[in-house]
């Protein structure tokens, strides 16, 4: 299989050919270009999440609190417009608020040596808490149409090309995916990550600070996190206590989709990407085949375990001597 495809990433893309092949021919209007420009929106976000997200893992680390953190992010920014702020200082409660919550992961996990699934599961629920107890069964609307557009818009419309239906959003994810993509693997601090990945020891005996480039990695995903709730929220038009529940899972389905392995040291963004991709165009076809959210759950589930046990049986049984 590996010498048919040549790359996981090849593979991916082959997939995501018979996705849409098959789809389009069992679904109307699936290949239409503006159903296929409106799915983007059924991932971009978490595609965002998903970026951070394969930075860590490829460097040994995790954070199972993204999701919360964009909530919290959200929920910065509409107490932000209650006190009367304009989108300048929304946006800049939100990337704070991002930044501050990933920098408490990263000196929790750096500083005290603690596990990062361990430290990030305990701020999931933190983050997450604040944004329940805050909001209870309430939410904050009546956001400015400026951020309504960056959630919903094209840029045709912001070109002057109406032919031009590629959403804000989906451009942004391009973006931030060839920026990381970049970061990853055309520069010296992208080797120095997959380095601590393969071996932290190591990593620390060659002169790498390990513990500055994992701390750094944090305040990224807050960042991340911080930039997926500025889109989300303008998209929905409301900062809701349950937004992006469940959004950690798609991540790291993604990530591990995408061929980054769970132990670290090995992936690339190109895959991350194409993952996003197939299962954001596989979720919204079954979406359009009136399939309900429960299955969906369940699909993408099973495909983070098929996407962990594949890999593996591509390469062949380990033996043990």
């Amino acid at each position: 299989m590996t010498k048919a495809f040549g790359t996981w990433e090849r593979m991916l893309l082959a997939l995501l050919v018979l996705l849409l092949a098959g789809f389009g021919l069992g679904i109307d209007g699936f290949m239409s270009p503006y159903a296929l420009a409106d799915s983007t929106f059924n991932f971009s976000e978490k595609g965002l999440l998903a970026l951070a997200m394969a930075l860590l893992i490829m460097a040994g680390e995790i954070d199972l609190s993204i999701a919360a953190t964009l909530s919290l992010c959200s929920l910065a920014m509409g107490f932000a417009m209650k006190a009367g702020a304009g989108l300048p200082l929304m946006l800049l409660a939100a990337f704070g608020t991002g930044a501050a919550a990933g920098a408490l992961n990263g000196w929790l996990v750096t500083a005290y040596r603690l596990p990062a699934i361990v430290v990030t599961i305990g701020s999931l629920s933190l983050y997450r808490g604040i944004a329940l107890v805050v909001l209870g069964d309430q939410a904050i609307t009546g956001y400015p149409e400026a951020l309504s557009v960056l959630g919903n818009g094209y840029l045709g419309d912001l070109v002057g090309l109406p032919w031009l239906i590629v959403p804000i959003e989906f451009a942004i994810l391009l973006l931030m995916a060839v920026f990381v993509g970049v970061l990853l693997h055309r520069t010296v601090t992208g080797r120095r990550l997959v380095a601590i990945g393969a071996n932290p020891i190591a990593s620390r005996f060659s002169g790498i600070e390990v513990d500055r480039h994992r701390f750094a990695l944090f305040v990224f995903a807050g960042l991340m996190a911080a930039l997926a709730a500025v889109l989300l929220t303008g998209r929905i038009g409301s900062t809701r206590p349950n937004i992006a529940l469940g959004w950690e899972l798609d991540a790291v389905t993604m990530v591990i989709l995408g061929g980054v392995a769970i132990e670290g040291g090995r992936g690339s963004i190109v895959g991350v990407l194409l993952a996003a991709l197939l299962l954001g165009l596989f979720t919204f076809a079954l979406g359009m085949a009136n399939i309900s959210g429960i299955v969906m759950a369940m699909i993408v589930g099973i495909l983070l375990i098929v996407s962990m046990v594949l890999p593996r049986l591509v390469r062949g049984p380990r033996v043990l001597l």
